[in-house]
């Protein structure tokens, strides 16, 4: 883990996705925070340990989904599949399939073994999987000020976790989606699905992956940003809300930070600390992950 120094840092951002406003002043406690995120060797070693059984392992109760078809309560998780052509952006069920089948110990459906990926992210985890394996760790996850002070590396303000260029020398620096999202990868940075923990430079705290290769929970509830009532006032280890804003529309969502190697130019352009993304807790996916922190 690096321990990271904690202080005041600008949170959010005014010049990119409205859920990111309003930049305000954050003040967080010195923490420790995992160097990489959990890696597939490390998940697996947790689950020798216990027997845990993820949610994606679990085939989900009729009870718990009414009205969904029976022939799809299976044991599963969602799976990213690239397009032959362009699509409506505006439906996500263009390219992402539930897989029977797929989870972390499959991660890309059956076929797939994370044995042969044991240094890449683990992936198909909810936060309760996430939850359950920092507990066993010791640890516990990240607030999202904690995440994003630590993301950003001492670059305090910069748009991105290198500074304020997108490709500095014109060479990636985290495994993110080149080309026209969801039909055309070019993979310029070398991979075209997850990569390596240490494949990408660390940023100025020496963490790895901090943006790209997967999205990161945290333990925040998705809702609105807590702004200090004045400009004068600095908020001190922020929490998000008690409860997801949206639960009834939506079902409870956590926070999500760092972006994935899904986040495109002309799709979703939040491989950036100030970036935020919901992720509801009974759902998992190819593109996300988690790491640990600790207190000082």
């Amino acid at each position: 883990m690096c321990l990271i120094p904690g202080g005041a840092f600008r949170m959010g951002s005014d010049h990119h996705y409205p859920e990111e406003a309003p930049v305000r002043t954050v003040c967080v406690d010195a923490f420790w925070i995992d160097e990489t995120p959990v890696t597939n060797a490390e998940f697996a070693a947790f689950v020798a340990a216990t027997g845990y059984l993820t949610l994606a392992e679990t085939a989900p109760n009729l009870a718990d989904y009414p009205g969904a078809d029976p022939t799809m309560l299976k044991a599963g998780s969602a799976v990213f599949r690239m397009t032959a052509g362009p699509v409506p952006m505006n439906d996500p069920g263009g390219w992402w399939h539930y897989s029977f089948g797929a989870s972390w110990r499959a991660p890309w459906g059956d076929g797939t073994s994370h044995e042969d990926l044991p240094d890449h992210p683990v992936t198909h985890v909810t936060y309760d999987d996430a939850q359950a394996y920092a507990a066993w760790a010791g640890k516990r996850l990240p607030t999202e000020a904690e995440w994003e002070l630590a993301a950003r590396g001492g670059l305090d303000g910069a748009d991105y976790a290198w500074g304020d260029e997108a490709e500095p020398e014109g060479r990636p620096r985290a495994n993110i989606w080149q080309g026209r999202f969801p039909f055309e990868n070019l993979a310029l940075d070398g991979y075209e699905r997850t990569s390596p923990v240490r494949a990408f430079p660390p940023n100025g705290y020496g963490l790895y992956d901090m943006i790209g290769n997967v999205w990161e929970l945290t333990s925040d509830w998705f809702g609105a940003h807590v702004a200090p009532q004045s400009p004068c006032c600095t908020l001190n280890n922020p929490l998000g809300p008690l409860a997801s804003e949206d639960a009834a529309r939506l079902g409870p969502r956590r926070v999500m930070k760092g972006g994935s190697h899904l986040c495109a130019d002309n799709y979703c352009r939040r491989y950036r600390p100030a970036a935020r993304h919901p992720q509801a807790v009974d759902t998992s996916t190819s593109h996300a992950g988690f790491r640990c922190a600790k207190d000082a």
